[in-house]
């Protein structure tokens, strides 16, 4: 019997989250009080300036931080409730994180790099190697398996970074500013990529962004302000969500 029939139909469900900075004698709340489900297989984008908490939110999600108050829950486990080592063992199965300045090792393989997540939970070596060599296929870089990171472009590194954020197959994917440090038509390549293989996947992708073309693509599309989430339906207000992407960027 298949462990997914009792799963909640949503990925995420986050209730009361509250996250404070102190800045000297200053506190301040970057989220207050953030409510948000969403559900299997959606595309959610979070716009908002600069220093507004689009970061946090996600530090938030993928358990790397601790919030003040509140819940999140992925699928069944609240990662709230967990100790940091607990959290990191569930990051590192249920939560795939693209960054937007890559992170790759440079002292591992372009293969290496790939497989480490499946050889820090204790996956099979060729599996793991299996894996990611059909993933280093899919995004048009298999003959790259044994180049090192400083070899290769920001467009391939990112794409060398989707590649292991997609290989423990997670339930849940994270993007911060994917391609905000890739010129306008590599960015267009790997978003299309990231799309892509997070659709046949069918995962979740949650992306924080300044760009404007992501936009439309977006199931939907939530804007931070001032603590706030406000979140429409994509397909009623593109235009104005566009707008205030370039706004904010």
């Amino acid at each position: 019997m298949s462990s997914d029939i009792h799963r909640p139909p949503y990925t995420l469900q986050i209730s009361g989250l509250q996250k404070t900075y102190t800045e000297g004698t200053r506190t301040r709340q970057i989220l207050d009080g953030i409510d948000l489900t969403i559900e299997d297989g959606e595309f959610f984008v979070i716009l908002g300036k600069s220093g507004s908490g689009k970061s946090t939110l996600l530090n938030l999600i993928s358990g790397i931080d601790d919030p003040e108050a509140g819940h999140v829950i992925i699928h069944e486990t609240d990662i709230t409730r967990l100790s940091e080592y607990e959290r990191t063992r569930f990051r590192r199965d249920q939560i795939g994180i693209v960054f937007q300045f890559f992170n790759l090792i440079p002292t591992l393989t372009v293969l290496e790099n790939i497989t480490l997540p499946l050889e820090l939970r204790g996956d099979d070596r060729r599996e793991a190697e299996r894996r990611a060599i059909a993933l280093l296929e899919r995004v048009g870089l298999g003959h790259r398996a044994a180049s090192f990171p400083d070899k290769l472009s920001g467009g391939e590194q990112q794409r060398i970074a989707i590649a292991r954020a997609l290989v423990t197959e997670p339930a849940l994917v994270l993007a911060d500013e994917p391609t905000g440090n890739l010129d306008e038509d590599t960015g267009k390549l790997v978003l299309t990529l990231l799309l892509e293989l997070t659709r046949d996947a069918e995962r979740t992708l949650i992306m924080a962004t300044h760009n404007p073309e992501i936009v439309p693509l977006a199931d939907r599309v939530c804007r931070i302000h001032e603590g706030k989430l406000v979140v429409t339906k994509q397909a009623e207000s593109t235009a104005d969500y566009v707008e205030l992407a370039v706004q904010e960027a």
